[in-house]
């Protein structure tokens, strides 16, 4: 039976040289390996090509080789999530390139996978697609994304036995499953090393074939960053996101699967309650989300796509971000319920980009855009200068094109009917004429009792 090597922390970093690329799991600091990136902070290895969902967080994980100028290139889906990131790319000290979150994981499952490569729905008419080849596939646009593939992978698994076996806990597993594939030298970072036979075969979802070496580091508080602790709850939220919550969760229908992205759709899971009857799915890898804990953080349970910890329902189950994403493309989540920036009258969204801000931070947008049943968008009337946000045609970077179902504001309800928007619901303290005011898209009234 095979023994996987047990090394240290110093040792692991000694396998990374010069020009590497670094395929990383974790989801914010969640599952992510941040004792090996932080042991690798302290050589003097550099020029490195950083894969993962986000570089860490400042002074952690992948942001502290960022802070130490190790990094001359990433390539994931969210660097917003560290400011370092962003200031990096600005100035020109480092080179990014943005996936979807979907696309991001599935290409390292294609890397290791052997695989040339994949078509995708997510991102085809957008900036992400442009210098990319476009088919036409059973009538629907696809984009060729290449396989990912590295020198060294950096893993946080939460057990593993000597032969290398790994079992993941809860929304630890992420991106660490495929990213355990896709490189020639595997290094998982885990809690405890336990004697082979201990793990139940049944239950292994990362095969000791794939895995190098073993490094057993204990996770502490600090290492978890934000998702450390449960921020408090605000009780300032104003009336008028909260009509728009409302609004948002009567669309919704016992058995749905419903994905919530963050901004005003957290709202409506503080309102879902066991009697709604509705699934919750979390891109990271989760079915089955209750609602944030009194106290606690990530030690103890799973976070959502925002990074905040929250809890389980009964019959919740787990998986990687690969698996959560065929959900999403596959049609398997009923609804998504997400923020906009902008909706047009041929249902285009674009929700991504902020009017001058880096384009650094797509996150899982796209893919829940493009492949969810019933996409309802939940947003302000008019930005924050007054401008119209229901437009003729968006002037931001599209997220997907022709995909918006519903659009609810402070102001309105619209839904698209047989190509045309019509305003079905005038919210509380709103009226007709400020609605029409405030919008410049072409819609039809037609009000629903």
């Amino acid at each position: 039976m095979k023994v996987v090597p047990q090394i240290t922390l110093e040792e692991a970093a000694t396998k990374v040289s010069n020009g590497d690329t670094l395929i990383v799991g974790g989801f914010g600091m969640t599952g992510n390996p941040v004792h090996l990136l932080n042991a690798i902070a302290e050589t003097d290895v550099k020029n490195l090509t950083y894969v993962g969902n986000n570089v860490g967080e400042p002074g952690l994980g992948g942001g502290r080789l960022l802070r130490n100028g190790q990094l001359k290139k990433a390539i994931g889906s969210f660097f917003t999530s560290n400011p370092e990131a962003v200031k990096a790319s600005q100035a020109g000290e480092l080179e990014v390139e943005l996936l979807p979150q979907g696309t991001l994981c599935e290409a390292m499952r294609a890397g290791g996978a052997g695989l040339g490569g994949f078509f995708t729905p997510t991102s085809a008419g957008t900036v992400l697609a442009e210098g990319r080849e476009t088919r036409n596939i059973d009538g629907k646009d696809m984009v060729l994304i290449p396989p990912l593939y590295g020198e060294v992978a950096l893993i946080r698994a939460w057990k593993a036995d000597t032969a290398g076996n790994l079992q993941y806990r809860m929304t630890e597993n992420n991106f660490n499953q495929a990213a355990a594939t896709a490189a020639t030298v595997v290094i998982a970072e885990v809690e405890e090393i336990v004697p082979i036979g201990e793990l139940d075969p049944n239950f292994i979802h990362t095969q000791g074939c794939f895995v190098d070496f073993l490094v057993e580091a204990e996770l502490t508080i600090e290492d978890l960053g934000s998702s450390a602790s449960v921020p408090p709850k605000s009780d300032n939220v104003g009336e008028s996101r909260m009509n728009i919550a409302k609004a948002a969760l009567a669309e919704l229908n016992p058995g749905d699967v419903v994905n919530l992205g963050i901004g005003i759709p957290t709202l409506v899971a503080d309102l879902i309650t066991p009697e709604h009857g509705i699934f919750m799915h979390t891109e990271n890898g989760m079915l089955g989300v209750g609602p944030r804990p009194d106290s606690g953080g990530a030690m103890d349970y799973p976070v959502n796509a925002g990074k905040m910890p929250v809890s389980e329902l009964p019959g919740a189950s787990y998986f990687d971000s690969c698996a959560s994403f065929g959900m999403i493309r596959g049609g398997h989540v009923d609804v998504s319920v997400i923020g906009g920036l902008e909706v047009d009258e041929a249902a285009n969204l674009a929700n991504w980009a902020v009017p001058g801000k880096p384009l650094l931070g797509v996150g899982g947008a796209m893919d829940l855009s493009s492949g969810s049943k019933l996409l309802i968008v939940t947003m302000t009337h008019t930005s924050r200068d007054g401008a119209p946000k229901i437009v003729p045609s968006c002037a931001l970077p599209l997220t997907a094109l022709g995909v918006v179902d519903v659009v609810i504001t402070e102001l309105a309800m619209f839904r698209f009917i047989e190509g045309e928007i019509v305003l079905v619901k005038v919210m509380p303290g709103s009226s007709l004429e400020e609605i029409a005011e405030k919008t410049t898209a072409n819609y039809r009234v037609a009000l629903e009792d």
